[in-house]
């Protein structure tokens, strides 16, 4: 509770509950703002949690494997309503916020990242998205049409060691982010797989958003 005026950016994290992603990537944030490190600015880091995340991240499917895994499937536009009308209100009304937003998500969550920067692409300025589910609905996704004009931001895409399929969507998304002309970059952890992986690829995207400038 510092009596400071300062303002801050804020980092969104997709599977944020203690035991999944949150401390390790809220200890990325805490040593990239360390003064010798000066990786990036000093941000709240916002991890979301879930009752059920393969509700909360897919869209309806088609597929019937993918329905008899995912029987809850279906509820991203609602989860999508939570995090536009509730959850970044909420925290830009409690917080000393600045405009700038950031969103990490990470397999059925980086298709859910993915879900957001096509159809409401101003909910996040920064997209960083790591082993996409992009298969999800036989690969629907990839097939739509998005107007991604309002696209200020960067977007970072990665994916590891995670068989063809994963390799393949991921860098299907980076040609169409491409096409769009947006500021995309691209990662392939060669020595990393789909439990490991983002961890480094966070650490990575953190010097994509801010990069150094050459002295």
């Amino acid at each position: 509770a510092d009596n400071s005026t300062n303002k801050y950016p804020v980092i969104y994290v997709l599977d944020g509950t203690a035991d999944e992603d949150f401390i390790h990537i809220a200890g990325l944030v805490q040593f990239g703002t360390f003064p010798w490190i000066n990786m990036l600015p000093e941000s709240i880091v916002v991890g979301i949690a879930n009752v059920d995340r393969k509700r909360d991240f897919t869209y309806p499917t088609n597929n019937a494997e993918d329905k008899a895994a995912f029987p809850t499937t279906g509820g991203s536009a609602a989860f999508m309503d939570f995090l536009e009308k509730e959850l970044q209100p909420l925290i830009q009304d409690t917080y000393r916020t600045v405009d700038t937003t950031t969103i990490i998500g990470q397999s059925l969550g980086g298709l859910l990242a993915t879900e957001i920067l096509f159809k409401r692409p101003a909910l996040f300025d920064n997209y960083l998205i790591v082993s996409p589910s992009l298969w999800w609905d036989d690969e629907s996704l990839l097939d739509y049409s998005p107007n991604l004009s309002s696209v200020t931001g960067k977007i970072y895409v990665a994916v590891g060691q995670e068989g063809r399929t994963m390799k393949r969507v991921a860098r299907s998304l980076v040609k169409k982010l491409n096409a769009a002309k947006l500021d995309v970059h691209f990662d392939y952890f060669g020595k990393q797989d789909h439990g490991n992986i983002l961890h480094q690829a966070v650490y990575d995207a953190f010097s994509v958003l801010y990069p150094k400038e050459e002295k």
